[in-house]
């Protein structure tokens, strides 16, 4: 297997896709277990009978805090160990269920120079397996450019 080339400022265009993360089909038993490891109690994560009932909802619910996981990851995945995520900001528009499959996606928007680094702007979302958008957002990402020095973690907050 070889190794992918270092992620520079100059190799990239508007437009790029980062590459994707998949997971799923997410199922009961890895709700409750991320719940546990975040002692996330809340019942519509783990108890069917009471989601349904109780809660009036249609299915157990992935856990917000997964998807805040999972965002991160794929731009994470993506940019280091050159790059670093600077910032990341996304709203929950819909619910994720039990049983789906989730695609974590993002594509480059925009591109600038900053003090000597390369800025990366892009649009990111997760989506499920009938392509419904849950939760959409935008990351800034910070990477070096060809020649550059390498990006200082933590880079500095501007």
């Amino acid at each position: 297997m070889t190794k992918p080339a270092p992620l520079v400022f100059e190799d990239l265009s508007v437009g790029d896709e980062i590459p994707e993360l998949v997971r799923g089909p997410l199922l009961e038993p890895h709700l409750m277990r991320w719940s546990a490891s975040i002692e996330n109690w809340h019942r519509i994560h783990y108890d069917q009978r009471f989601t349904v009932e109780h809660d009036k909802l249609p299915a157990l619910l992935v856990n917000g805090s997964w998807k805040q996981h999972f965002m991160v990851q794929v731009v994470r995945q993506w940019a280091e160990p050159e790059g670093w995520l600077r910032s990341i900001g996304f709203q929950f528009r819909a619910m994720d269920q039990v049983g789906s499959t989730l695609t974590a996606w993002g594509r480059i928007t925009e591109l600038t120079e900053e003090g000597g680094y390369g800025i990366v702007e892009l649009e990111i979302g997760i989506r499920n397996q009938e392509g419904q958008q849950s939760t959409p957002g935008t990351a800034t990402v910070v990477v070096p450019l060809r020649g550059g020095p390498a990006v200082p973690y933590p880079y500095p907050a501007s």
